[in-house]
């Protein structure tokens, strides 16, 4: 039997038959103004034969259940980037609705969070790599338990860094508060640089903290 595992240059995934995959058009923070992509979407799925329409974690559409050979052109149908869902990456950047849908947003976190996502989106790190930006403390995009953090507050952000909701679960550690929105994207390139200097392949930022220390990484970002 053929050996089959993910295929990272298509962007699919093996499902757990060992014989389809599922392919996830990347979205990002979840926002589609352009509805025809839903229809691509449903049109996708039946053509190929899919199995099931997957709403993920990612804030994605995953079409569960296509055969290998018809994946190249089942992109080419849809015609959207390949969503980052594998590999040693920037997997997802997860957003609330924020100011530009909720009323309880503090923070403008919709257009910082997509602008984090045309920066970062599919890059390569040593290891998975997810980020949650949400509009205030409710944190309903969960930014406390993803590796790069970012929480609306009345006063400004608060950047947390280290979280993940793996099988060792961590909590992220507090980097900066009252960060005004246009200082969060230097800080985040700071971070993201730091990161890749000084982490262990397949090793997550929080591990990379705990092994070098939460405040000797604050002096080494902050000053």
């Amino acid at each position: 039997m053929e050996n089959k595992g993910d295929l990272l240059e298509k962007g699919a995934i093996l499902q757990r038959d060992k014989e389809t995959y599922a392919i996830a058009p990347h979205i990002p923070g979840g926002i589609i103004l352009d509805f025809s992509l839903l229809r691509k979407i449903a049109d996708v799925a039946e053509k190929y034969g899919a199995k099931a329409v997957k709403l993920t974690s990612a804030q994605r559409v995953a079409i569960v259940g296509i055969a290998d050979d018809k994946i190249d052109q089942a992109w080419a149908d849809l015609g959207t980037p390949k969503g980052a869902a594998v590999g040693l990456c920037v997997r997802s950047v997860k957003i609330c609705p924020a100011m530009h849908f909720c009323r309880m947003a503090q923070q403008d976190a919709v257009t910082l969070g997509l602008e984090l996502d045309k920066r970062y989106h599919g890059m390569e790190l040593p290891s998975k790599f997810k980020m949650g930006v949400s509009g205030c403390p409710n944190s309903c995009s969960e930014p406390g338990i993803k590796d790069l953090g970012i929480m609306g507050t009345p006063k400004g952000y608060t950047v947390m860094i280290g979280g993940n909701a793996s099988a060792r679960p961590r909590l992220a550690d507090i980097l900066a508060q009252g960060v005004p929105q246009e200082e969060v994207l230097p800080l985040v390139d700071k971070i993201i640089a730091y990161y890749k200097a000084n982490a262990n392949k397949y090793e997550r930022l929080g591990r990379m903290l705990d092994r070098i220390g939460l405040e000797k990484v604050k002096q080494d970002l902050l000053g």
